[in-house]
């Protein structure tokens, strides 16, 4: 086996999905390879896991972790995705759950911490089992954040991890796996690890942290969102050690995966267009204002797409605030996603107060999400915090205008309103009057100047956010640190 990057993640698309992690997770390694660096995932075997469209084979029946007892063992299986090798690691009683983190009607599942402990140390395991070095080993966010902490001691002791490079990627460092100081006592690592610069959080067991500490490099996932988790306001509890790493922290922006969201070819779609002939766009347009019964006047006027999780991160109870008065300037709203109770209910309950000029699905579809991106005119994200967001880059892609919050990799893929170059609109405070203020902006454009909004929808569809760029900065990471070690 040749010498690999490792990629541990909770999620990789297409086989799991909640968000852009398994966006990223499955076009990253994908794009590393075609860069010249071999790759490979290790991911978890869940029990809703998409297996249909592969060949599953079992690679180790019964591989020794020893975690949270002795004998325990974990099962791998191994698959491939455009050239990529994927190892799933399975033990049914962690994994075979029908969601990923946590039941909708009852929280976080209570064992998340062992779950992922688990995960993390038969990644190690596995990967010590095939017997070549990784480059690499690459984990994302708190559910594989104990992987760096584990390499950093097993150095000490282990020649086959001594030019072993750890980068530990944050994609939203407001999830940190934060769990009780008990489960420190049996999780592998010494008990030095237990302190201030270390795993302790005020008395608890800070998994993510346990990443920031350890690696041998941060990076998050774009360069506005390294700077702004430096600062009290965006650093969740976590700037402290986050500017004690700051030599080793790095903000590399995601790419979009235009393999999968490209208008000129999207099977999800009734039409394909391009910048060179947007009629599919408004044929997309009509039929999902026929899919969701929405007033045919709506062809000729802006409809605003949301697309996204329904909780206060995403700003949409700032959306579900001002949909009263977007009703006055004429247009139709549409949404989709899941999230807060509370949420969801309100943007149901303003459909049933506008039908026909607001719809909304709570739930989440690859291909609705598809279609929706092409219907809309303007996309809205009023995001209080978004440390790259994906969806911005697919609807320049769809030439569908995003309305953004200053925030994270919002503020480095939109150039903004007004301007010759402008791809879309940008509002600085996450409030219903800048939010509001920003779309009557957009919604003017596009009822005054459709020349104008015509020429933005061709330079936002003409961006481009591929993964080359940033592959080669991850590869230049892995090599500086291998000269350090």
């Amino acid at each position: 086996m040749a010498q690999r990057v490792f990629f541990a993640t909770s999620e990789v698309y297409p086989f799991s999905k909640s968000g852009g992690l398994g966006d990223v997770m499955g076009a990253l390694p994908e794009a590393m390879q075609k860069n010249g660096q071999p790759a490979a995932v290790i991911s978890p075997f869940y029990g809703r896991i998409s297996t249909g469209n592969y060949r599953l084979r079992l690679t180790v029946p019964d591989l020794p972790v020893g975690y949270p007892w002795a004998p325990i063992t974990a099962s791998v299986y191994e698959t491939t995705h455009n050239g990529v090798p994927l190892f799933f690691i399975d033990r049914a009683e962690y994994f075979d759950r029908r969601h990923y983190y946590n039941d909708p009607n009852k929280g976080d599942y209570f064992d998340n911490a062992e779950r992922f402990i688990f995960f993390c140390r038969a990644a190690v395991a596995l990967m010590e089992h095939f017997g070549v070095p990784p480059v690499a080993v690459h984990a994302h966010d708190w559910q594989a954040a104990m992987l760096p902490a584990y390499i950093y001691f097993l150095r000490r002791s282990s020649p086959f991890w001594a030019s072993t490079g750890t980068v530990f990627t944050i994609h939203n460092l407001a999830f940190q796996g934060r769990f009780s100081s008990r489960l420190f006592e049996s999780c592998g690592l010494p008990r030095e690890a237990w302190n201030v610069a270390g795993v302790e959080f005020f008395g608890d067991f800070n998994l993510l942290k346990s990443g920031i500490a350890y690696a041998d490099a941060v990076t998050t996932v774009s360069p506005s969102y390294a700077r702004e988790i430096l600062t009290e306001k965006y650093g969740c509890g976590l700037d402290g050690i986050l500017r004690q790493r700051e030599l080793y922290l790095y903000g590399i922006l995601n790419g979009a995966d235009y393999t999968i969201w490209n208008p000129e070819d999207d099977p999800y779609l009734p039409r394909h267009y391009s910048a060179s002939d947007l009629s599919g766009k408004r044929e997309c347009k009509d039929a999902l204002i026929s899919e969701f019964g929405l007033d045919p006047r709506l062809r000729d006027r802006p409809i605003l797409g949301f697309i996204g999780r329904m909780r206060g991160q995403k700003g949409i109870d700032i959306l579900n605030d001002i949909i009263p008065d977007l009703m006055s300037l004429d247009v139709g709203v549409v949404a989709l996603g899941e999230g807060n109770p509370v949420h969801e209910a309100k943007i149901l309950e303003h459909m049933d107060t506008y039908r026909g000029r607001v719809a909304a699905v709570v739930g989440y579809t690859e291909d609705l999400a598809h279609r929706m991106q092409a219907a809309s005119d303007l996309f809205l994200m009023p995001s209080r915090y978004e440390p790259c967001g994906l969806t911005q880059m697919y609807a320049l892609r769809y030439g569908t205008i995003p309305i953004a919050t200053a925030a994270g990799g919002l503020r480095d893929t939109i150039i903004p309103w007004p301007g010759e170059e402008a791809t879309g609109y940008i509002f600085t405070e996450p409030d219903p009057v800048d939010f509001l203020r920003a779309i009557g902006d957009a919604v003017d454009v596009w009822t005054r100047d459709p020349g104008g909004h015509h020429q933005m929808v061709l330079r936002a569809m003409r961006q481009s956010f591929t993964w080359d760029k940033s592959c080669r900065e991850y590869i230049d990471i892995y090599r500086k640190i291998r000269l350090r070690l």
